[in-house]
């Protein structure tokens, strides 16, 4: 380069050198001069150049002491996320005293307090993928929230008082996830589901495995679940009951958040169906207009898999159904499918929807936009449980897998106008 290209001014250059290099250039210079030594002056007893090598050895122990670790499994603090909110629902926070509402972006440390009322439902999801929805009236506390540098998880929620529903993902060998109910743990394993309740007042206290393994421990003893297994106990009692719970049919249709087309005002006839179930000597159907089923529009007892109930009017529906024995016990509630009577238009009309762009939370999304004042709104066939007055909308995704995915964000209005928008995310 000539010299009419160079600037003109102080240049600087520097060299990032560690302790652990400048300690191991130093070590490797005395052993050196240890060896020169060693060859003039032979007369040099042996123990002291065995001194002179514990000293050399401990420094280097020192040094090596100095590099992090690898794999040590320490641990850091995680955050939870509220992914859906029905009704009442409020938080204590570990750092104050006082309750708030709760909210989409409010974060879940170890320490917080989640209470939903007599109508409100709230789902939790932890990083790893393990989700709990906490139904009516129940209190929960995160004990633990919590991740090494191996992503190993270690996850425990306490239920205090109420019903709470959980599932385990895929999660790395080592990991933990466990729920503590009235001092008894639970222990689940990878890709399975459970349903707890404890009822304090009643002393009451069960843990039921809807799917995979799970072990539950208690004043030193352990009783290993499998599919459709429970524990009870009271706090008197020394022992753990388990029993083998009949396992409820799963509904077919109406699907779960399925539109259903009536002409004009009319009502309309709809056809139930569900799998039906080995020994089972009938089926009880429920249809309420809430998902807390305080009350029901259809209560009733038939002996086949499927049955038409007549004259529903227009607006949305939940269902659900139980299969039980001759000895009329009955399973456990199957899940709620939830379906929408809409008066059909002439002729479909495009509503408003406009969508932010996505956030993206590990294997989460999160999704805001705003559609047309009173319309409803569906990310990937869940439905967005609040909707502000204005039309504006929040909603996390349950966790998806890693690689292409495509997000389906559809409103839709009473009057039957429609609007869908797609975008494909990548997880890496």
């Amino acid at each position: 380069m000539s010299s009419s290209n160079r600037k003109s001014g102080i240049h600087v250059a520097w060299k990032t050198v560690t302790y652990r290099s400048v300690a191991l250039l130093v070590m490797a210079g005395v052993l050196v001069f240890l060896g020169a030594v060693r060859l003039a002056f032979p007369q040099f007893t042996a123990s002291a150049i065995q001194a002179a090598d514990g000293v050399a050895g401990r420094v280097l122990e020192r040094v090596a002491g100095m590099a992090p670790q690898v794999g040590t499994g320490t641990s850091t603090a995680q955050q939870a996320h509220f992914t859906a909110l029905d009704g009442t629902v409020r938080v204590k926070k570990t750092t104050g005293n006082s309750w708030v509402n709760a909210d989409y972006n409010v974060p879940l440390e170890k320490g917080d307090v989640v209470q939903t009322g007599s109508e409100g439902m709230a789902k939790v999801v932890f990083n790893d993928g393990t989700s709990y929805t906490v139904r009516q009236d129940s209190l929960i506390v995160i004990q633990e929230n919590s991740a090494n540098d191996q992503q190993q998880t270690n996850i425990a929620v306490a239920v205090s008082t109420g019903t709470v529903d959980l599932s385990t993902a895929t999660f790395v060998q080592g990991s933990k996830s466990q729920v503590i109910v009235a001092g008894a743990t639970a222990s689940l394993a990878p890709e399975s589901a459970a349903q707890v309740h404890n009822d304090p007042k009643g002393d009451q206290h069960e843990i039921l495995l809807k799917k995979g393994t799970g072990e539950v421990t208690r004043n030193g003893e352990t009783v290993r679940l499998a599919d459709w297994e429970k524990v009870t106990f009271q706090a008197q009692e020394v022992h753990m009951a388990k029993a083998k719970e009949i396992g409820p049919p799963t509904p077919i249709s109406p699907a779960n958040m399925m539109p259903i087309f009536v002409s004009g005002e009319g009502t309309k006839d709809v056809e139930f169906s569900w799998t039906p179930m080995a020994n089972a000597a009938g089926y009880r159907l429920r249809i309420s207009r809430n998902p807390y089923f305080s009350s029901t529009l259809v209560d009733k007892r038939v002996n086949t898999a499927d049955v038409t109930v007549t004259s529903l009017g227009e607006g949305a529906y939940y269902w659900m159904v139980q299969s039980y024995d001759a000895g009329a016990k009955e399973s456990v509630e199957s899940e709620k499918n939830r379906f929408t009577i809409i008066p059909k238009g002439k002729q479909t009309v495009a509503i408003d929807l406009e969508l932010d762009p996505f956030v993206q939370h590990g294997h989460v999304i999160e999704v805001t936009g705003k559609t047309q004042n009173g319309a409803r709104v569906m990310v990937n066939g869940r439905e967005v449980p609040m909707i502000g007055p204005d039309g504006t909308f929040h909603f996390f995704t349950p966790p998806l897998p890693t690689g292409e995915s495509v997000i389906t964000v559809t409103a839709q209005t009473a009057q039957g106008g429609v609007n869908t928008q797609q975008k494909k995310i990548i997880i890496q």
